[in-house]
């Protein structure tokens, strides 16, 4: 299943190819271009390095997988998305967001985290959850204006979810 970009103004959600992950891990691109401000899915390895060895293993994970956001008015990344999937047997599926702190302020991670959930509900989950440092107010304010709840938490990490 090949996934398409998601717009919903103001931003755009942008998956990652297998090729895109690729190119960004061999360093056969400037890990910078076209970023707003310093933040680059290059600063996760792992995660993409993670993408490309399922892709090979079971094919595109599409819907699932790395996600590029960028600002939709002049297509500049300004963060990432990992929608972790497919949901559980209890329709549980996890997601991860980051921004950066350039576009704090403008009400953009709420676009992001409100569009990621319109995915997480239209693969077939039914519970979306996402977790945050406790510190990181920027990202449970986003959170908790996307309609996410405080269900947990562990250690200094708050976990959040929705019914979809």
């Amino acid at each position: 299943m090949r996934h398409v970009d998601t717009t919903t103004a103001p931003i755009t959600l942008h998956p990652f190819t297998v090729g895109d992950a690729e190119r960004v891990l061999s360093g056969a691109v400037d890990p910078h271009e076209g970023w707003e401000g310093g933040y680059a899915f290059t600063d996760e390895p792992e995660l993409l390095t993670e993408y490309v060895r399922a892709a090979r293993e079971i094919g595109d994970p599409a819907p699932f997988g790395p996600y590029l956001v960028r600002r939709a008015d002049d297509g500049a990344t300004i963060g990432g998305v990992n929608l972790f999937g497919p949901p559980t047997a209890d329709g549980v599926i996890e997601f991860a967001f980051g921004l950066v702190p350039a576009v704090r302020g403008r009400g953009l991670a709420v676009h992001t985290v409100l569009e990621t959930l319109e995915l997480a509900r239209s693969a077939g989950a039914t519970i979306a959850r996402a977790e945050s440092e406790i510190a990181n107010l920027p990202a449970r304010r986003a959170l908790e204006r996307a309609g996410l709840i405080e269900s947990a938490r562990i250690d200094d990490t708050v976990i959040y979810e929705i019914r979809l």
